[in-house]
């Protein structure tokens, strides 16, 4: 069982894997290319376990362990001491594949290499290293302390004993695991996800109904929590646009092309609640 752990990047997802492991008194080394961006994760983990507190779900003191395991750096290489490193990085291929190539170089033999890609074959990313047996997908859900599924992707190449001791890992932060066998684009949640979104967006885009009618349709005649475009908001029109180009680019199959509207939003910078403006105001 992985004892320590290495967060690449210190963004809402790296900050929130951190955050987990933490809690479930693993130590962890959290690692972004600035200060501010580590001061930002930090700030954010924080904030985040203070909420909890709040709420009776933890003490005040499990607040503060979980803060003290957790250390920040701008240095790759302190990944060296990890036993399981997670990527949480920006979603393109050509940046994972750079970061895979240095941590091949400077991670322990049996360290498992994590990418929390969301649509981006792992098999693309474990080829940029000299041990795609190593390699696999660990894909949480943002926010990572509030959701409870880890998708699981095994690359052409990923050994049953990474995929195993990846499983231990998400099980002991907490997650409940599936497991994609095949690695696809997208995987299993993302497809879904891209390929409903996307209808929906058309569906607004072509003026079939308003978007607060789309999502009420979702959420009383399928039972979904939220509605798609306002998923989109809260996930981040610019987030899911980047994934569908990525399913896309690997299938192509036209249900997964990012509608107009949707690349227009991106251009315009209306990317939902993190620019207070997407398909809703906020």
């Amino acid at each position: 069982m992985a004892q320590r752990v290495a967060v690449i990047g210190a963004g809402l997802m790296g900050s929130g894997i951190a955050q987990v492991a933490a809690v479930a008194g693993l130590d962890v080394s959290m690692r972004d290319i600035t200060e501010q961006a580590l001061r930002r994760g930090m700030d954010g983990i924080e904030q985040s376990l203070n909420r909890f507190a709040s709420k009776g779900r933890i003490s005040p003191g499990e607040v503060q362990a979980a803060l003290g395991r957790i250390s920040t750096t701008t240095e790759l290489e302190a990944a060296a001491e990890a036993d399981i490193v997670v990527e949480a990085v920006f979603e393109d291929v050509a940046v994972k594949r750079e970061l895979f190539s240095a941590l091949d170089r400077i991670c322990a033999e049996d360290a498992v290499l994590a990418t929390n890609t969301s649509a981006i074959p792992v098999t693309q990313i474990a080829a940029a290293t000299q041990r795609p047996e190593s390699v696999v997908g660990t894909h949480f859900f943002s926010p990572v302390p509030m959701m409870a599924l880890c998708e699981l992707v095994r690359g052409y190449k990923t050994s049953d004993q990474t995929l195993a001791t990846a499983k231990g890992f998400a099980e002991r932060i907490g997650k409940t695991c599936i497991v994609v066998n095949r690695d696809v684009a997208g995987f299993v949640t993302t497809r879904l996800l891209a390929a409903l979104c996307n209808e929906a967006v058309q569906l607004l885009e072509s003026g079939v109904a308003s978007a607060e009618d789309i999502d009420t349709a979702c959420k009383l005649g399928f039972g979904h929590t939220m509605g798609p475009l306002a998923t989109l908001d809260l996930t981040g029109v610019d987030i899911m646009c980047h994934a569908s180009k990525n399913i896309y680019a690997d299938t192509p199959d036209s249900k997964f092309a990012p509608p107009e509207l949707m690349s227009r939003m991106v251009t315009a910078g209306d990317l939902g609640r993190k620019t207070g403006r997407g398909f809703y105001s906020y």
